[in-house]
């Protein structure tokens, strides 16, 4: 009883939920911590709110003279908070965020007249080493400037005693290092496309805003369970463990009271999230044991996708106080569901309408449907694409395994959203006739049917799903920055929109059409173009993957496989051709991406061959050795006739040494294909590889051992098992 699992199983007994500090109402604390409007209109100059408010409201860039007043009421604005510290908070492409804490305190060069100091120098811009952090041969080692620059978009805010500045972050030549550039450059395109469009129906709309509603699911192990299982430690899932007799079949977690200990850790977080500026609404029990989910209230794209990153790291913060570990990996577990991100994405004006909510006139219906379908349009001519933006190493093990979406993008829209496309579609066929032409001039709105709010089912097996007024990208995995997912799909949207106003404004000039009979036959084209994409089925069934390739859609299963299309000509092409990022940028960020891939798998095959040789056959030779001292007492009784009485200890001997031989031999040869592996020149290569030839042997060496774990004697198992991991709470 003295093994590490055990002291981890009797430290987590004794705990008892963590005091949570009580705060005002969330409507009063709320972005306390936050440099917002209200915050400036009382420390800033009216000049300096006012280029604030446009550099926010139309991209305006501010002077640096102006930087100057808004540092100086930034930097009044935290001392008055306590705040000793600043630092531009940045997301490098390594998946977190990044800072380097600077003091406010400076002195003169002799040590004399210590001061507060914090100009516009130091808000608007600083230099990181940009060679140090992954930049797909952008950057040479030895060249290391870079430089973060103020987003003033993404209101500062305080965590801790430190004043945290949004940046985007680029090369000294000027090329993106981080997620957040190319999402305000497609973010900025969106933008100018579908306010083209919207004019169609609304003169009035100067501004359309993509709006992000992100839920974050996650798992919570105790710290003490955790800091026993290496592999969760160093790899963030668990690499081998026999299922627990009891998972998720009985559904009794789902929606079901949360336990004390979490519920004091979900109000700690919430409470962090306020003073934030997190508007965190939703909160409750997951599918899987001791799995949860949080979301928000929608913001804009931004914001939305800053506050994601941040909560993630204050998530694990507030996990330390109260003796919890956050797992975010998209499967942990074997045998349960994982965890997602869903997007859910809309467009909304600043005339106060979301575009892609069916309204009460046929007139708003027409325009519902205009962005409805060329958001269909976008992901069926980009679906390869959309696939890669949620690709990597762990949402592999996700997608497709009967709680997520699988490999293969679709659409669900629901029945009546597809008699509604049958219906449109079918209105006219072939050439317009004089008769035709003149009642769709006059009646083609009136054709638009009356759509209801939450006119369609949910699909939880759709990759990509409409939910009544929204789009969900249900395969985002929940450690993904949600950045890379946005900053595909707005920029195939925008793309679709540019090209839908260069097809109706083209109708209206050659052909003399009306402005909705224009858009009314570019739509029903679309319509007809489109139907491969739309699936309302079951996606984990065999019958789709046979059926979505009738269609032509892709599967790519593994990420090697998927992020191929990163840098395929049509997505060179797109990127480049909306300045959203160049084809150096693009090609970097697959470089990275492969790169990461090969490195997870590689750390997570020396863990597994690490903890199968040193924890899993020690113990089960312990084990064995136990069987055999028992065999040969039992000889020394029963003499001749001990087979006879001994004859289930020898099979087990047996059965053990074989699973010890498997693993064994499994994990040497495990070692020589990653030998071979690292020997190739090429990074795709060796993705490929380890994809292909090192990974295959995960499932071969778990399975040896999860059958030693249960042929071995609990009390000498030394691993933490699934039953303690997902029910201790």
């Amino acid at each position: 009883m003295s093994t590490f699992r055990f002291r981890a199983l009797a430290e987590t007994a004794n705990r008892k939920p963590v005091a949570v500090e009580k705060l005002d109402r969330k409507s009063v604390i709320f972005g306390s911590n936050v440099f917002n409007d209200k915050a400036m209109r009382q420390f800033l100059t009216p000049d300096a709110y006012k280029a604030v408010q446009n550099a926010i409201q139309h991209g305006t860039k501010i002077d640096r003279n102006i930087a100057e007043y808004v540092a100086m009421g930034m930097k009044e604005w935290a001392l008055n908070k306590g705040v000793t510290h600043y630092t531009h908070w940045f997301q490098p492409l390594t998946g977190t965020t990044a800072e380097k804490h600077d003091a406010f305190f400076e002195t003169s060069f002799d040590g004399s007249d210590p001061v507060e100091k914090f100009g516009g120098t130091q808000l608007v811009q600083q230099e990181p080493d940009a060679s140090s952090f992954p930049n797909g041969g952008i950057r040479n080692t030895f060249e290391a400037r870079g430089y973060t620059a103020w987003d003033p978009t993404s209101p500062a805010f305080i965590y801790g005693t430190t004043l945290c500045i949004p940046t985007v972050f680029v090369s000294y030549t000027g090329e993106a290092l981080d997620n957040k550039t190319p999402l305000l450059r497609a973010l900025s395109v969106i933008d100018e496309a579908a306010t083209d469009v919207a004019k169609y129906f609304d003169k009035n709309v100067k501004k359309v805003t993509p709006t992000l509603g992100w839920e974050q699911e996650y798992f919570l192990v105790d710290k003490a369970l955790a800091n026993a299982r290496p592999d969760l430690m160093l790899t963030g899932r668990t690499l081998l463990g026999h299922t627990s007799a009891k998972g998720q079949q009985l559904e009794d977690h789902y929606f079901g009271s949360i336990p004390s200990r979490v519920l004091n850790y979900m109000r700690d977080l919430e409470n962090e999230c306020m003073l934030l500026g997190i508007p965190v609404k939703t909160r409750h029990n997951e599918v899987a044991p001791n799995q949860f989910e949080l979301a928000p209230i929608f913001e804009e794209t931004n914001l939305a996708v800053d506050h994601n990153s941040l909560l993630m790291d204050v998530m694990q913060k507030v996990a330390e106080r109260h003796d919890y570990k956050v797992l975010f990996h998209e499967k942990p577990f074997k045998g349960v569901n994982g965890s997602g991100k869903h997007n859910n994405w809309s467009l909304a004006t600043d005339t106060g309408v979301n575009l892609l909510s069916p309204g009460k006139t046929p007139m708003s219906n027409l325009q519902f449907l205009t962005f409805f379908i060329n958001t269909i349009k976008a992901v069926h001519d980009y679906e390869e694409l959309m696939r890669a933006s949620i690709a990597s190493a762990s949402n592999d093990h996700r997608l497709g395994a009967n709680e997520a979406p699988p490999a293969i993008i679709s659409i669900f829209i629901g029945d009546q959203l597809t008699k509604v496309l049958a219906e449109l579609e079918g209105v006219t066929k072939g050439k317009l006739s004089p008769e035709e032409k003149t009642d769709l001039k006059l009646n083609v709105v009136g054709k638009i049917p009356d759509l209801l709010l939450d006119n369609t089912d949910r699909n939880r097996t759709s990759p990509f799903a409409f939910t009544g007024n929204k789009f969900e990208f249900r395969a985002v995995g929940s450690t993904a920055n949600c950045a890379t997912s946005m900053t595909t799909l707005n920029a195939i949207v925008a793309k679709q929109l540019k090209d839908f106003k260069v097809e109706v404004d083209a109708l209206i000039e050659k052909k003399d059409l009306k402005k909705d009979e224009a858009i009314f036959n570019v739509l029903r084209e679309y319509i007809k173009t489109t139907k491969a994409i739309l699936f309302e089925g079951d996606g984990y069934s065999d019958a789709w993957e046979i059926e979505a390739a009738k269609r032509g859609l892709s599967n790519h299963k593994t990420t090697p496989e998927a992020l191929k299309a990163k840098v395929a000509k049509n997505a060179l092409e797109l990127f480049e051709g909306l300045n959203i990022m160049n084809h150096v940028e693009v090609e970097a960020r697959y470089e990275i991406e492969v790169e990461e891939y090969v490195k997870k798998i590689q750390i997570e095959g020396r863990v597994l061959g690490d903890i199968a040789r040193n924890h899993v056959i020690p113990t089960a030779i312990k084990y064995q050795n136990t069987l055999i001292e028992n065999v040969k007492g039992l000889k020394e009784i029963f003499g001749k006739d001990f087979e006879g009485i001994a004859k289930e200890q020898i099979i087990l001997i047996k059965e053990i040494s074989e699973h010890i031989e498997g693993i064994n031999s499994k994990v040497e040869a495990m070692i020589e294909e990653r030998k071979k592996a690292n020997k190739l020149t090429s990074v795709v290569e060796m993705a490929d590889a380890y994809c292909n030839k090192v990974k295959p042997y995960f499932d071969e060496i778990r399975y040896h051992s999860d059958k030693l774990e249960l042929l071995v004697d609990d009390e000498m198992w030394t691993l933490v098992k699934y039953r303690e991991l997902l029910f201790v709470r």
